[in-house]
Order: structure tokens, then C-alpha cells, then sequence
């Protein structure tokens, strides 16, 4: 079993030996082993033969699985002994040394002479074991590597001839140093070989003796031998190999724990400047910012995100969220009893820090994962982003949250927790929420370069498993899959057959293959329960667990400390085989990006969407800030127009109408204050406010959509309709302006006085325009009513209707009754409706006395303008007499004051709106305008929905291009320099 070796000095193997036999201490690091690969290779290949890992000298992290650093063995230089002066006395000396030096080598010659011989027995009597190498551990083969036991003691022991020529040519030295005549010369030849003949008669009583000795324990050997059958020893040789892997186990995580904390005191020193120098970004951090642009870019030009993660996939409740807490070292997850808790997929970017803290990418503040009152805060914060993202209606959201979580001893890596795969969709959920979770699911799976960490939940039957489904379709091959069985301890407690936990781990239960198999403990079931307990719990169960000494897992097959550290591993291998090609990728694609925009676009600046907004943005609020300077007369004249419009129809129907239907002047200011009164106090104000309010938009209206020119941008309509109807329906006037409004108005309306000429005259000529606008409209009305006349139905060739003709000849007979008394009311009595009925059959005509009524309404309305209109020009010269209070006058022009008392309260109104614009309102919008902009800005989804077009995407696709192959570059020499 041992091999041979090449030989060396006797007596100096010996001391080598005998120096370094106490302990083994060294400062040279053991290579670092590959967790999965021993895991896929034990599992799945249990007769392959292990190769001894070569010996790096290069520094490396320990692991729990790494086995304790040895020392080469150095072999200590050979001294010569001096030589002593000639003289009598130091010959006879020399002598009588040198023959206790034979007796002392004889004695170690004869004893290593036996113990070769024995040695060759035992090793003779010694059952093959080849075929169990692999129990025997690794830091086994690392001692013979360093310390060849079989070859030392067989090749150092020399043997008796060789001694004496060894002696022979000590003594000859030693006399021929002594040397003072040839008596002398034969009396020492003589004394040297009698204590040689001794000393060959004592080697042969001692190989006698070993001989002997070697017969007895050959044949009590032989005996016990045919007592203890193969399978005992088996049994005790996997005994001692649990003790000793499990005892290494222990000595690994101690100096682990040490070396932990020795790296929290030197990150710590660093975190606050001791060494005064700038710490660079980690590797990690660097890795997991590429990533987040890699999740916003869309995967158009045939370049999709292929750079690896850790996706953690698994059946709901399977033990998902407590592999990532054991493995974040912190219970950071919301939980619950058996509800779905993970509705969205959450990054969680793994990094080594001073510090154990977590933050969110979009956010600043840090969670110190030490304090329980953080720590219940962070989970808080998870579950209401989760349920901001899931959108009304679903269940569950491909939207991802960004978490960092940092801590001394963390393993770097990049993992995704996906949502528990469901079964059945239960009440409460969306009816496609099975669906949704699978094309997520899948969306991360098809990732080639992914690596999917499979959990299943070891407590309940493999038979009802579906995540494992799901994963075979996406790795078939197992190429790229972890697979971990959770609960373990449950599972041994109620399995029935412990074989059948084995047949999981190795995948023989499940259709799905697995780069590695591996076993974990997440606690006793309760949520308050601490990660370090729950650590603890987890190497005291598999310490006493039949799995582990029935050699159904083995040690590196088990504890999340063993998994993290196979993962992490797997991660940064895969990231090294991968990160450069995909880097390739980005080049070519924004190569072709840049010639694109090239032909499509060569004197135009490459605007991204953020930059385009905040261009358009600007461009808004100098529109927004143009309102201010719009002169006062512009807001007067358009807001009095406006307004005359919205109320000159009630003025004229319900004031002066009813008003000057009155045969008297009293009775028509009487009529025309009640009214006016009512008005103001009612509808007035609010009539007022509308029409300001609606001029502010048509104003801001016309500002924003006004053509620019040649520096006209069509890009930004959109978003700018957006910005102007956003602020409209925010915008919300002045609620005291109608109070401050209604007196105002009411004062102007109780004025009578007209002042001077201009006033009257501007007074008749308001009143004539209200007149004949109102006597257009009648005559609009009368004509559809009853068709075209003569000139048009000769010219044009059209006809009139059956009722048109009816309507026809009712108009015609009132415009008769009209006629013959000028002065006749507004409404008709009974007996002249029955006479006009009457005349109308009688030429045959028959009409409603409904009919009759509509049609008097507009007959009698044009009949009373016209009239308005004549004596409106009778009283362009009465303002003499208006002076006179129209004494001694039988002309009154009450109407016309009336008609100045609405101007001027037209007026007053228009200059209180300006006013109230001008100094509140338009700074209101604007204020909204700005506010508006600032919530477009943070939402994404409005600036991609208003900012759109080819132009827009191919520089929002040639900006995250560039920024993602600068990042990688970064990353990619950053990882060159690590190693």
C-alpha cells in the first residue's frame, strides 16, 4: 500500500523522522477541493479511483472540507566530525570511543535489520484493500505524498556488509589519523577485529530474536485473522473514518471561525481608515451592477443575457427562503404558515463586508442584520415592494427587487429566489398565477449559463414533487443543477426505508440529473429561532445521523455551510467560462447599433430616453413660464369675449326679453334688478370662474402645441399632451375667488350712471351686436325650420319637406296675425291658437296646436329684435335726454342701460379674472407643471409609453449596450486581477 521512495542516509531519514513524528504544522496551504465534483462523483461513480490533487503553494480560503496544511519533510545536513591532533593519548582515547560508537551501531543495525524483516511479514499478512481506497481520507494521501512511511523504513535500513564498509572506512580514518608506528598500527588492527567477530555475533542473537518474535505474532495474527469476518472489518475502517473526517470537520470550523473573525477585525480597520486608503468596489458588487443593466436591457439584435446566476427554484414551502437565510446568514425573508410569501423575484447579491448589513439597489439606507428591530423592518419593507409590484388582479409579478445583503464570511455569489411552484391555484389567487410562476420560472431556467440550486422538501413523498419536472425540461443533462434536499431530519424520522432518502440524494427517485446532490437541516420548524441555532442544530443532527455512518451521504454532502461553499465554487467557475464570450456579444451588437444609427440618423445626438425627456421637459416650462407674459389687454379681451359668450344667452332669454315685454319703464327696472340680482348671487360667480379657468387652458393649450418651426420636435407631443392634461385635471381654482367674484359683479350691475357720450354710444353699439347675433340665430332657426324660399329652391334645386310646407304656411299666418298688431305679447291666447288652426284647414293645412306654439316662439323672437334693433337706433341720440332722466321725452332707452350695465360688469369681471390669473393661478400651473414632470421623471413606464419611436429605442438600446460592455470590461479586469 505504501509506495518506495528514494533512499537516503540511515541515520539521518531517522532523525527527520523521529523530529517531525510528534505533529505536522506548517504554513503551505492544502489545495482547495471541489466540493461538487466529489459529490457527482461518489454519488453517481462509486468505483472510480480518486486522484491525489497536486500541491499548490499559491494563498487559499479554507473551507469546512479543506484538510489541515503539512510541511515537506527537510532533511537535516550531515556533519563530519573534526580531527584530533596526533598524539599518544588522544589515539588510545579515540579507541576506546570509537568501540562504544560500533556497539551503538550494531545495536541499531540489528534492530533495523529485524524490523524490516517483520515489516515484510505484516505487510505479506495485510488483506488487498485497493478496492476501498476511497474510504480512506484525503489527508491521507497528502501524508504519503510527503512522508513515505514504507519506503523510509525499508529503504533506510541498511544492511550489515554495508555497515561494515561503513565502518571499515570510519575506522581506517580514524586510524590513519592516530597513526604513530607500525606496532601500533597491529595492535589496533588487531582490537578492531575482535569488536567486529563480537559485533556479528550480537547481530545474529539479535535476528534470532526478531525471527522469533516475528513467528509468534505471524501465527496469533493469522488467528485473529480468521476470528474478525471482512464485513466487521469494514464496519470498523468506516467507524474510524466518520471519527477522523468528523474531527477534521470540527478543526476546520474552528480555524474557520477564527479566520473569520480575523478578517471582521481587518475589514473593520479598513472601514475606518486606519490604513488611509480608498477601498475599491468588490468584485461581487461589480458583477451584480451588470446584472441589474443586463435586466433592463431588452434582448433585441439577437443578444440575450447569458451570464450566470444561482436560481433558487422549488415546490411552495419546500425550505427555499431558509437555504437563503442560512446562507445569508440572516433571516431576512417574510414568512408565513403555508401562504404563498415570495410574489416576486428577489436578487439577493451575496458579498463579504465588515459589517452584516443589507440594502435595497434603489435605496440608502442600510439594515444592520445584528438588530432584531432591522431586521423586522427589511422583511416589512420586502413584502411591500412585493405587493407594490404585483399588479391588480395576478398574484404573483416578474418585476425583480435588488437586495445586497454584506457580512464577514458570506461566500460571493448571485442568487435569484423565484416563487414556490403551486399545484393547484387556491382561493385568493389569480386564476393563471400556476402559469405565471412557471413562465418565470422558465425565463430564468433557459439562462444556459445558469445555475439552478433545485430544492425539494425531504419530509413529504419524492412522488409529489413538481419542481423536478420543470427543472429536466430545462437541464436535461444536469450540467448546470444542485440539487438539495431540505428537512432532512424530518425525513429520517418518518421514512420508513433511510435507503430511500439515499435513492433522492442520488437521484434515483426523480427523472431529473444533478451536477451535485446535498442534504440540509433549516431549523426546527420556529420562525424565532436564530441562524446560529439553527447551525448549530443542523452539525449536531448530522454528527449523530445514521445517514452519515451508514455512509449513505458523506461529508462534504451535507450542512448549508458545505453547500454554500459547492455553490459559490460552481458560481465563479461558470462566471469565468462565460463572462468574456458574452462580453464579445456586446461588442458586435454595438457595432452594428452605431452603423445603424449612422444611416438612419447622422446629425442627430444620440438622446436616450432620459435625455429626451429632460430636453422636452425644459422645452415645457418655457412654454409654462411664456403665460406670465402674455400682456392684459390679450387676458381682458379674450376673458370678456368668453364670458359674453357662455352667459349673453341667458342675459337676452331671461332678463331683457321678460323685462322689455313690459309696457313700462318702472316695471321693466324692476323686472331687470330682480333678475340681475338673482343672477349674481347664483350662477353669475361660478359662469365667471369657468370661463377664466377654460381661457388658462386654451391659452396653455395653444403654447404647448404651437408649432416651433424648423426646431420643431414631433417626438415630444405626446409626452407633452400627457403633461398639459395631467395638469389640468390637478389643477384646482381658488375656492374665495367666486366669494370676492359675486361682490364685485353685484356692485357694477347696480350702477346706472353712464358718465359721458363714449359710454353710451360703446353701450348702443354692444347692445346692436348682441341684437343681431340673436337675430341671425332666430332666422338660422325659422329658415331649417320651414326650408328653403324660392331663390333657393330655384337655384339650387331643392325642395321643401311635407312638414317643412306645414311649418311654412303656420309661419305665414302668424307673420299675418303679427302685422295687423305690432304690439302683441309674447305668448298667444287660446282663442288666436284656435283661429290660426282654423285658417290653416281651411286651406287645407292641418296642424298641432303644439306645432302652432313652437313656431310663434321664433316668428314673434324675430319680430321683437327687429323692433329692439329700431329702437336701439332711435336712442343713438338720446343720451341728452338720458341726462334728463328722459322727462318730458316719449323716448326711453331703459334697454340700452341695461345693456351698458352688463358691459361694464363684463369688464370689471374680466380685469378681477386677468388679475387673479396673472398673480395665483398661472403660477399654480405652473407649479403643477413642474410636479407633474418630477412623477413622469421617476416612472419608467409613462416615459417609455410617451416617448416612443424607432429613434427613441435605437439610442435607448445603443446606451445600455455601452454601458453594459464597459461594466463588463471593468469586471472582467477586475477578475483578471484576482487571480
Amino acid at each position: 500500500m505504501w509506495r518506495l521512495r528514494r533512499p537516503a542516509v540511515a541515520c539521518e531519514v531517522c532523525h527527520s523522522l523521529v523530529k517531525h513524528s510528534s505533529g505536522i504544522k506548517g504554513s503551505l496551504p492544502l489545495q482547495k477541493l471541489h466540493l461538487v465534483s466529489r459529490s457527482i462523483y461518489h454519488s453517481r461513480h462509486p468505483t472510480l479511483k480518486l486522484q491525489r490533487a497536486q500541491f499548490r503553494t499559491s494563498f487559499q480560503q479554507f473551507s469546512s472540507l479543506t484538510n489541515p496544511p503539512l510541511h515537506k519533510l527537510k532533511l537535516s545536513p550531515i556533519k563530519y566530525g573534526y580531527q584530533p591532533r596526533r598524539n599518544f593519548w588522544p589515539a588510545r582515547l579515540a579507541a576506546r570511543l570509537l568501540k562504544l560508537r560500533y556497539l551503538v551501531l550494531g545495536s541499531a543495525v540489528g534492530g533495523g535489520y529485524t524490523a524490516k524483516k517483520t515489516f515484510d511479514q505484516w505487510k505479506d499478512m495485510i488483506p488487498d484493500l485497493s478496492d476501498y481506497k476511497w474510504i480512506v481520507p484525503d489527508f491521507v494521501w497528502e501524508i504519503d505524498d510527503y512522508i513515505d512511511l514504507g519506503h523510509k523504513l525499508v529503504s533506510e535500513v541498511i544492511g550489515a556488509s554495508d555497515l561494515l564498509l561503513l565502518l571499515g572506512s570510519s575506522g581506517e580514518t580514524t586510524f590513519r589519523a592516530t597513526d604513530h608506528g607500525p606496532e601500533s598500527d597491529k595492535h589496533f588492527r588487531k582490537g578492531l577485529l575482535g569488536e567486529l567477530i563480537l559485533l556479528q555475533q550480537q547481530i545474529q542473537e539479535h535476528e534470532e530474536e526478531a525471527r522469533r518474535a516475528a513467528g509468534q505474532y505471524s501465527a496469533s495474527y493469522a488467528q485473529q485473522k480468521r476470528k474478525v469476518s471482512d464485513k466487521e472489518k469494514i464496519d470498523q475502517l468506516q467507524e474510524e473514518l466518520l471519527h477522523t473526517q468528523l474531527k477534521y470537520q470540527r478543526i476546520l470550523e474552528r480555524l474557520e471561525k477564527e479566520n473569520k473573525e480575523l478578517r471582521k477585525i481587518v475589514l473593520q480597520k479598513d472601514d475606518k481608515g486606519i490604513h488611509h486608503r480608498k477601498l475599491k468596489k468588490s468584485l461581487i458588487d461589480m458583477y451584480s451592477e451588470v446584472l441589474d443593466v443586463l435586466s433592463d436591457y431588452d434582448a433585441s439584435y439577437n443578444t440575450q443575457d447569458h451570464l450566470p446566476r444561482v436560481v433558487v427554484v422549488g415546490d411552495q414551502s419546500a425550505g427555499k427562503t431558509s437555504v437563503l437565510e442560512m446562507i445569508a446568514q440572516a433571516r431576512i425573508f417574510p414568512r408565513g404558515s403555508g401562504e404563498m410569501m415570495t410574489r416576486s423575484p428577489v436578487k439577493v447579491t451575496l458579498s463579504e463586508g465588515p459589517h452584516h448589513v443589507a440594502l435595497f439597489k434603489d435605496s440608502s439606507r442600510e439594515f444592520d442584520l445584528t438588530k432584531e428591530e432591522d431586521l423586522a423592518a427589511l422583511r416589512h419593507e420586502i413584502e411591500l415592494r412585493m405587493r407594490k409590484n404585483v399588479k391588480e388582479g395576478c398574484t404573483v409579478s416578474p418585476e425583480t427587487i435588488s437586495l445586497n445583503v454584506k457580512g464577514p464570511g458570506i461566500q460571493r455569489m448571485v442568487l435569484v429566489d423565484l416563487p414556490g411552484v403551486i399545484n393547484t391555484v387556491t382561493s385568493g389567487m389569480a386564476p393563471d398565477t400556476k402559469e405565471t410562476i412557471f413562465s418565470i420560472s422558465k425565463a430564468y431556467m433557459q439562462n444556459p449559463n445558469a445555475i439552478i440550486l433545485c430544492i425539494q422538501d425531504g419530509s413529504v413523498d419524492a412522488e409529489r414533487s413538481i419542481v423536478t419536472d420543470l427543472v429536466s425540461q430545462m437541464d436535461p443533462h444536469g450540467r448546470r443543477t444542485i440539487f438539495v434536499l431540505t428537512k432532512v431530519d424530518l425525513a429520517e424520522k418518518n421514512v420508513a426505508s433511510p435507503s430511500r432518502i439515499q435513492q433522492i440524494i442520488e437521484g434515483k427517485l426523480f427523472p431529473m440529473k444533478a451536477l451535485g446532490y446535498f442534504a440540509v437541516v433549516t431549523g426546527k420548524g420556529n420562525s424565532s429561532e436564530s441562524i446560529e441555532a439553527i447551525r448549530e442544530y443542523e452539525e449536531e443532527f448530522f454528527q449523530n445521523s445514521k445517514l452519515l455512518k451508514t455512509s449513505m451521504l458523506k461529508a462534504h454532502q451535507v450542512t448549508t455551510r458545505n453547500l454554500s461553499l459547492a455553490v459559490s465554487d460552481c458560481f465563479w467557475k461558470m462566471v469565468r467560462e462565460s463572462v468574456e464570450q458574452q462580453a464579445d456579444s456586446f461588442k458586435a451588437t454595438r457595432f452594428n447599433l452605431e452603423t445603424e444609427w449612422k444611416n438612419n440618423y447622422p446629425r442627430l445626438r444620440e438622446l436616450d430616453r432620459n435625455e429626451l425627456f429632460e430636453k422636452a421637459k425644459n422645452e415645457i416650462l418655457d412654454e409654462v413660464i411664456s403665460l406670465s407674459q402674455v400682456t392684459p389687454k390679450h387676458w381682458e379681451e379674450i376673458l370678456q369675449q368668453s364670458l359674453w359668450e357662455r352667459v349673453s344667452t341667458h342675459v337676452i332669454e331671461n332678463i331683457y326679453l321678460p323685462a322689455a315685454q313690459t309696457m313700462n319703464s318702472g316695471t321693466f327696472n324692476t323686472t331687470v334688478d330682480i333678475k340681475l340680482k338673482q343672477w349674481t348671487d347664483k350662477q353669475l360667480p361660478n359662469k365667471a370662474v369657468e370661463v377664466a379657468w377654460e381661457t388658462l387652458q386654451e391659452e396653455f393649450s395653444r403654447f404647448m402645441t404651437e408649432p416651433k418651426g424648423k426646431e420643431h420636435d414631433d417626438i415630444f407631443d405626446k409626452l407633452k399632451e400627457a403633461v398639459k392634461e395631467e395638469s389640468i385635471k390637478r389643477h384646482k381654482w381658488n375656492d374665495f375667488a367666486e366669494d370676492s367674484l359675486r361682490v364685485i359683479q353685484h356692485n357694477a350691475l347696480e350702477d346706472r350712471s353712464i358718465s359721458d357720450k363714449q359710454q353710451w354710444d360703446a353701450a348702443i353699439y354692444f347692445m346692436e351686436e348682441a341684437l343681431q347675433a340673436r337675430l341671425k340665430d332666430t332666422e338660422n332657426a325659422i329658415e331649417n325650420m320651414v326650408g328653403p324660399d324660392w331663390k333657393k329652391r330655384w337655384l339650387y334645386w331643392k325642395n321643401r319637406t311635407q312638414e317643412q310646407c306645414i311649418l311654412n304656411e303656420t309661419k305665414n299666418e302668424l307673420e299675418k296675425m303679427l302685422k295687423c298688431n305690432e304690439e302683441h305679447p309674447a305668448y298667444l291666447a287660446s282663442d288666436e291658437i284656435t283661429t290660426v288652426r282654423k285658417n290653416l284647414e281651411s286651406r287645407g293645412v292641418t296642424v298641432d296646436p303644439s306645432l302652432i306654439k313652437d313656431t310663434w316662439h321664433q316668428v314673434y323672437r324675430r319680430h321683437f329684435l327687429k323692433t329692439a334693433l329700431n329702437h336701439c337706433n332711435l336712442c343713438r341720440r338720446g343720451f341728452y335726454y338720458y341726462q334728463r332722466h328722459f322727462v318730458d321725452s316719449e323716448l326711453e332707452c331703459n334697454d340700452v342701460v341695461l345693456f351698458w350695465r352688463i358691459q361694464r360688469m363684463l369688464a370689471i369681471t374680466a380685469n378681477t379674472l386677468r388679475q387673479q390669473l396673472t398673480n395665483t393661478e398661472v403660477r399654480r400651473l405652473e407649479k403643477n407643471v413642474k410636479e407633474v414632470l418630477e412623477d413622469f421623471a421617476e416612472d419608467g413606464e409613462k416615459k417609455v409609453k410617451l416617448l416612443t419611436g424607432k429613434r427613441v429605442q435605437l439610442a435607448e438600446d445603443l446606451k445600455k449596450v455601452r454601458e453594459i460592455q464597459e461594466k463588463l470590461d471593468a469586471f472582467i479586469e477586475a477578475l483578471h486581477q484576482e487571480k
